[in-house]
């Protein structure tokens, strides 16, 4: 039984792997999480799984567990083997769609990755993680200031409002002046949902492929992927399970090999 962790800006993800097979899958808002039942030995980070509840002793109890992190900075966790961002959400996206070569477009709560995979292999990547503006973040502050919710905001993507601002900030300044311009409330979720791909798009032409497979939060959003798969003219991938992607493949990690190696 292997257990796999994504300790995300936003969620902490977790996923139970058995011999291939997702046994459950959890998750749990990161901040309250730590609260409850992490602490900090030393330089470790102590995390009380059994009192969380998410999984039972007996599931616990003999489980390998590898655990991933947001951001650059390596966390070391008691008891668990620790595995980089990239090299874990790229065994998840091989692990969840049986491709080989695809560009893997993670957009997560904080910071957007996108890798090329060839031969199941990561052969490249780029990350942006110094600016929120083209991640999950944005979308719920957007849908904030538009009093809506993320799943009314996923919902619209034709005739998009123009949105041109590269800042998170000022993007939401921008957005107040189209809500003052009196645009309907339809046309300006398509403007949030485009500025995403806007700002995602140089990273995807870095690395061409026929495909890319979408994973992270950010996949729940329908707009999005009508609007990529328009913008890029490729095929567009959402595994079963996006948001856990990082943590199944913190479980399956073992059974790759060294092609998922980190870099």
């Amino acid at each position: 039984m292997n257990l796999g962790i994504d300790l995300g800006s936003r969620k902490a993800k977790f996923a139970l792997v058995q011999e291939g097979h997702v046994i459950r899958l959890a998750d749990h808002d990161t901040v309250p999480f730590y609260k409850r039942y992490g602490r900090l030995e030393g330089e470790e980070l102590v995390l009380d799984l059994a009192a969380s509840g998410l999984f039972s002793t007996e599931e616990l109890e003999g489980a390998t567990v590898v655990v991933t992190g947001y951001g650059r900075n390596t966390l070391s966790l008691r008891g668990a083997r620790v595995v980089s961002e990239i090299r874990a959400h790229v065994a998840g996206a091989l692990a969840q769609t049986g491709l080989d070569d695809f560009t893997l477009l993670d957009m997560g709560g904080q910071d957007t990755k996108v890798a090329l995979v060839r031969g199941g292999k990561l052969a490249d990547f780029v990350m942006n993680d110094k600016c929120a503006a083209s991640s999950g973040r944005y979308l719920e502050n957007m849908a904030a200031i538009l009093e809506v919710s993320l799943d009314e905001l996923s919902s619209h993507w034709r005739d998009p409002v123009p949105l041109d601002a590269t800042c998170g900030i000022f993007g939401e300044s921008e957005l107040i002046g189209q809500i003052l311009r009196g645009y309907p409330m339809e046309r300006l979720c398509a403007g949030v949902n485009q500025t995403l791909v806007k700002r995602v798009l140089p990273m995807l032409r870095r690395f061409p492929s026929e495909t890319v497979v979408l994973t992270g939060g950010v996949a729940h959003n329908r707009a999005l992927v009508r609007l990529l798969e328009d913008a890029t003219g490729r095929a567009l991938v959402v595994p079963e399970h996006p948001q856990h992607n990082g943590a199944i493949g913190c479980a399956v990690i073992r059974d790759q090999g060294p092609g998922t190696r980190d870099r």
